[in-house]
C-alpha cells in the first residue's frame, strides 16, 4: 500500500493537510513533544472510473485505493524517525502568514531531513562498530561504509546524491521523493480543503470556483507521478475495486497486492481495459467481442486494467 508522510516547520498547516486527506478530525496543536504520537489515517483515492465500473458491474461495494498518511508533530530527529518507511513526503509550506517565505521553509525541512538522515547513520555506525570488534567481515565492511556515508553527510549532501548502495537497514529520509505543498492563496488552501472534504463531493465541487477537482486530487496525482504508480481495477457484483501498483510490474505483482495466496496459485489472468468494459456494459459482451485476452505472470499491467486473476491454492 502506498504511504506517505506529512512534514512541515509548526503552524504551517500540515495536520490541516492530514485531515483533509483522511477526514480523521486528528486534533490541532501548535506545539507538541517529542513523546507526541504521528497521526494515522487512510485518504481514498479519488476517480471517475471506478464509480463507471461498479455501475457496470451492478457492485455491492466498491473500495477505492487508497493512501495510508502519517503526520509527524514536529521536525526532530526522533519524529521524523516515524517516517522512514514510507514511500513519499508531502513538505506542508506556510503561504499564508504576513511574512511567509515558503522557498526559505523547503530549504529549512530539507536541513532538517539531513540532520535526522545523520544522526540515524552515526546511531547505526556505532552499533555496527561494536558488532564488528567480533572479526566479523561483514560488519567491518559496513562499518567503512558507514564512516564514508557519514563524511557525505557531514559535507552538507543528502544522501539521494550519495553514489552507489546504502545498508537497506538505514531507510534515509533524503532519497525520498519530496513533494512541496503551499498552504495558501498561491498554493492549496488546505483550511478550506480540510472543510470541503466533510461535504458530499457534489456539495463541495459546487463550492470550489468553477466547480473544479479538489485541489487534494492534484496532490494524489503528483504522487503518482513521482512514485511511478499506475492504478487497477477488480470488477465484480460482490466488490468492485482500485488497487495501486508500480508502473512496470506484472500480473503477479498485481497478483501479491490483492493476496499472497492469490500470487502463490497464479493461473493465468484475464484482462479488460476499463473503456472497453463500460462500452461493453458486462464482461460477457467484451468477450464476445474480443476485448478479453488472457495473459501469464509476466504480462505488464497498464494504467486502467481491468483483471480477473485465475488461481488455485
Amino acid at each position: 500500500m502506498l504511504e506517505v508522510g506529512i512534514v512541515g516547520l509548526p503552524n504551517a498547516g500540515k495536520t490541516t493537510l492530514f485531515n483533509a486527506l483522511t477526514r480523521a478530525g486528528a486534533e490541532i496543536t501548535v506545539y507538541a513533544s517529542a513523546a507526541a504520537k504521528p497521526n494515522v489515517g487512510m485518504a481514498p483515492i479519488a476517480g471517475e472510473r471506478l464509480g463507471q465500473l461498479a455501475a457496470v458491474v451492478h457492485a455491492k461495494k466498491v473500495t477505492p485505493a487508497a493512501v495510508r498518511v502519517v503526520d509527524v508533530p514536529g521536525t526532530g530527529a526522533a519524529l521524523l524517525g516515524n517516517l522512514r518507511q514510507v514511500d513519499a513526503l508531502l513538505a506542508v509550506l506556510d503561504g499564508f502568514s504576513p511574512d511567509a517565505d515558503p522557498e526559505a521553509d523547503l530549504v529549512t525541512l530539507r536541513l532538517e531531513l539531513l540532520v535526522a538522515d545523520r544522526e540515524h547513520v552515526e546511531k547505526r555506525l556505532e552499533r555496527v562498530l561494536k558488532e564488528a570488534k567480533s572479526g566479523d567481515p561483514k560488519k567491518r565492511a559496513e562499518a567503512a561504509l558507514l564512516e564514508q556515508v557519514l563524511a557525505h553527510v557531514d559535507s552538507g549532501k543528502p544522501l539521494s546524491e550519495w553514489q552507489g548502495e546504502l545498508p537497506p537497514e538505514l531507510e534515509p529520509l533524503t532519497t525520498k521523493p519530496l513533494l512541496a505543498v503551499e498552504n495558501g492563496p498561491g498554493g492549496t488552501d488546505c483550511k478550506l480543503e480540510a472543510e470541503l472534504a466533510e461535504l458530499e463531493p457534489e456539495e463541495a465541487a459546487a463550492f470550489r470556483e468553477g466547480g473544479g477537482p479538489s485541489a487534494l486530487e492534484e496532490i494524489v496525482r503528483r504522487l503518482f507521478e513521482a512514485l511511478g504508480l499506475i492504478q487497477f481495477f477488480t470488477a465484480g457484483e460482490k466488490e468492485t475495486r482500485a488497487w495501486t501498483l508500480r508502473r512496470g510490474e506484472t500480473a503477479l505483482g498485481a497478483a501479491a497486492t490483492i493476496h499472497s495466496d492469490i500470487a502463490r496459485g497464479f493461473i493465468r489472468c484475464e484482462v479488460i481495459r476499463w473503456d472497453d468494459l463500460v462500452r461493453s456494459g458486462s464482461h460477457a459482451e467484451a468477450a464476445r467481442h474480443g476485448l478479453m485476452r488472457l495473459e501469464g505472470k509476466a504480462y505488464v499491467v497498464e494504467d486502467g486494467d481491468v483483471l480477473n486473476i485465475r488461481f488455485n491454492v
